[in-house]
């Protein structure tokens, strides 16, 4: 995980840096360092005007442009009459170029690695008309908190029909505004609300059978150490057809039937369970001691292969189709961000719950190393880096994006006082939301929901 993630940082710090770096020289303007990471420097070497440098400090970096109040605060610089290579020297134009050249590469890499993503991998959907014929949807703990039950079959998102198993928790539907999913409950259509804050819920890395997913059948995959399913020799591939005399056409049928016994204690059928099972033609019953148990003690098979090839739907694109396709990609995830983020001003979603660092997103990118995940996330973290640069808050680049359009629009310059303070403030404010963000998910990581 955390080699994954400074990877990811490295990259995406070493690309929006350059982007910096590039339009400053290009403009004649003199850089004096340029870092991945904060300080102490781990290893650097000097090329032409530039130091270029790795440091301990992976959670960021920077490039020292001559001539600009930055992280550095080399005030006594700015003392020094200004000199025709510093940043300050130049028209606000070229500087904010020069301040947008970090985000505007973000978005670059941000949508490439998109459309490469699109072209390599394509899509593979399920479709959800097929689990609906299946037996509808297996509900897990968080769907049921709004509502949904097993055997539903969700027939339509905020009113509108969908295709994809992916649509219903795609995160534009789980921001909706008085969003709904219609569901076919034994031929009644109901109206299920989804909550305001209910994408907090995803914030974590859950199953999918915590929400929802297909059912499937009570196939024998795999027996537990010491159950009831070992003990009487259960095989892999054996069918469970009945418990206690009721029959189960589904594996949550068969979790019911048992949990329903498990609470009964007070019932003389709870000393004992029944089931009957299928093993190729022949039928088989079984009856045993249950007192104290807590399940028959196995894990259900996967889907079957015909199940799987008739659910799937897999689509490739060719490069020319990848690039439009990876694109609107690209700034519908930027734009879920930024509507999630502003939930998150207006207090519709809690920070705690909805923020992640560098925890939280390390645990995302998971223990094993999967690069398709891995360039997922990044793509994802390169347009929130561009998105997050752009606030107009002093010490990122939309503090003085917003200094530099200030400049342009009135013609007057904020006096280095001012930025200097300015920049301090922001400082101080980044360095407090970093202590939050960082305490955020260590308290997250030792007390969870």
């Amino acid at each position: 995980m955390l080699a994954q993630l400074l990877l990811s940082l490295s990259f995406l710090v070493a690309v929006h840096e350059m982007g910096h770096l590039l339009t400053a020289k290009y403009f004649g303007m003199r850089v004096e360092q340029f870092s991945i990471g904060f300080p102490p420097k781990i290893w650097s070497f000097t090329k032409g005007e530039t130091e270029y440098a790795i440091s301990a400090i992976p959670l960021g970096g920077y490039v020292k442009i001559s001539g600009m109040i930055d992280e550095s605060l080399d005030t006594e610089a700015m003392k020094q009459p200004a000199q025709p290579w510093e940043f300050r020297a130049k028209p606000a134009w070229q500087r904010l170029i020069v301040m947008l050249g970090g985000i505007f590469v973000n978005v670059v890499v941000g949508v490439l690695i998109f459309i490469g993503i699109t072209f390599f991998l394509g899509d593979t959907y399920i479709l959800k008309d097929v689990i609906n014929d299946n037996g509808g949807f297996q509900i897990g703990p968080v769907g049921e908190e709004i509502g949904l039950r097993t055997g539903d079959k969700i027939v339509k998102i905020n009113g509108e029909d969908f295709k994809y198993l992916q649509d219903i928790v795609n995160p534009q539907t789980l921001l909706s505004t008085d969003g709904t999913y219609t569901v076919n409950r034994d031929g009644k259509l109901i109206d299920i609300r989804i909550p305001a804050d209910f994408i907090q819920k995803f914030s974590k890395k859950i199953a999918p059978g915590d929400f929802l997913w297909f059912r499937v059948p009570p196939i024998i995959g795999l027996t537990t150490k010491g159950s009831i399913a070992e003990r009487i020799g259960l095989k892999k591939g054996d069918r469970i057809l009945s418990v206690n005399g009721a029959p189960v056409n589904y594996q949550d049928e068969v979790y019911d039937r048992v949990q329903s016994i498990v609470k009964d204690s007070s019932s003389v059928s709870s000393d004992s369970i029944a089931f009957q099972v299928q093993r190729g033609t022949e039928t088989l019953s079984f009856k045993e001691y249950f007192k104290g148990e807590k399940g028959i003690g196995f894990y259900s098979a996967p889907a079957s292969k015909e199940f799987v090839e008739k659910a799937e739907e897999r689509i490739t694109y060719g490069f020319l189709e990848s690039i439009p396709k990876g694109t609107t990609r690209a700034f519908t995830t930027l734009g879920v961000q930024v509507k999630a983020f502003g939930r998150v001003i207006t207090g519709a979603l809690s920070p705690q719950k909805s923020i992640s660092g560098p925890i939280g997103i390390m645990q995302a990118f998971g223990n094993e190393w999967d690069w398709a995940r891995f360039w997922s996330l990044t793509g994802v973290l390169s347009l929130v880096l561009a998105f997050m640069n752009l606030l107009p808050i002093p010490a990122l680049d939309g503090g003085h994006v917003m200094f530099l359009s200030y400049e342009i629009i009135s013609r007057r310059k904020p006096s280095d006082k001012f930025l200097e303070v300015a920049q301090k403030v922001g400082m101080v404010f980044l360095l407090g939301l970093m202590v939050f963000i960082f305490a955020n998910d260590i308290i997250k990581l030792v007390m969870p929901d």
